[in-house]
């Protein structure tokens, strides 16, 4: 988020939410603006709010405002992708109008894998389930297998970027991968599960196989449809850790 100047010497205004560069979709649903205290400021002063040069909203300060952050809301029908610019005007009796230094703010509204409907809980099913090799599939993972790993693709999905975080879900483990580069986008993504992993996740007659996507700007995409595998059953190399009970990860790189 940059800024550019003006004469009067009004600082520009903030995000209030916590993610301070960018909007994602869950913040343009009720995005708020700091406007920070000014040297003049004083009851009765009227602070307006622009968008992109268009008036969206607007406070006259009270006693209690005073040396104080003041918070005005953006309507969200403004928030488009792409970058926008935010200031804020102030009025006072007896003054000119006083400009503050304009804030440019990144948007982005387009979740990975598209907008998950609220009717499928914590599932995406605009993503595609992981693949597996048809064999690994109908026999499920043997004991030479998990000393070699499994290999695995996530196929390109809707609204593929960069700097994309991808967390595979293998059972209760989670293995996060690189942050996609421009040469990922649009293609597969090649993943080897380790054989620390499969041990670690234990022995299951249906172990569950899924994975979710953080964006650069904290769209979530929730997970994906899951793949059930037959992971060792009554293999001694496997110790079965106990199981916990699983939500969508909020963050790729800090999943809960």
């Amino acid at each position: 988020m940059t800024s550019t100047s003006n004469q009067t010497g009004l600082a520009a205004p903030t995000l209030a939410q916590s993610h301070k560069t960018d909007i994602n979709i869950a913040c343009a649903a009720h995005l708020l603006i700091d406007i920070p205290p000014y040297p003049t400021m004083d009851k009765g002063d009227l602070v307006e709010l622009f968008w992109d040069n268009c008036y969206v909203a607007s406070r006259v300060l009270t006693a209690t405002d005073v040396g104080q952050s003041i918070q005005l809301r953006v309507p969200e029908s403004f928030i488009t992708n792409g970058c926008s610019r935010v200031h804020y005007r102030i009025m006072q009796v007896g003054r000119g109008q006083a400009l503050s230094i304009a804030r440019r703010v990144q948007v982005k509204l387009d979740c990975p894998g598209g907008q998950p409907s609220a009717l499928c809980g914590d599932e995406n099913q605009g993503l595609a389930p992981v693949s597996i090799p048809s064999t690994i599939r109908r026999q499920g993972v043997n004991p030479n297998q998990i000393k070699r790993g499994v290999p695995l693709t996530i196929e390109p999905y809707l609204n593929m970027a960069v700097d994309d975080e991808i967390t595979l879900r293998w059972g209760d483990v989670r293995m996060d991968l690189p942050r996609l580069k421009a040469r990922d986008v649009g293609q597969p993504i090649q993943v080897w599960v380790p054989p620390a992993i499969i041990v670690e996740a234990g022995e299951d007659l249906r172990l569950e196989v899924t994975y979710c996507i953080l964006d650069r700007v904290g769209n979530n995409s929730r997970w994906a449809p899951a793949r059930a595998l037959k992971i060792g059953c009554a293999n001694p190399y496997l110790k079965a850790p106990p199981k916990k009970a699983l939500k969508a990860t909020g963050k790729a790189r800090n999943p809960l």
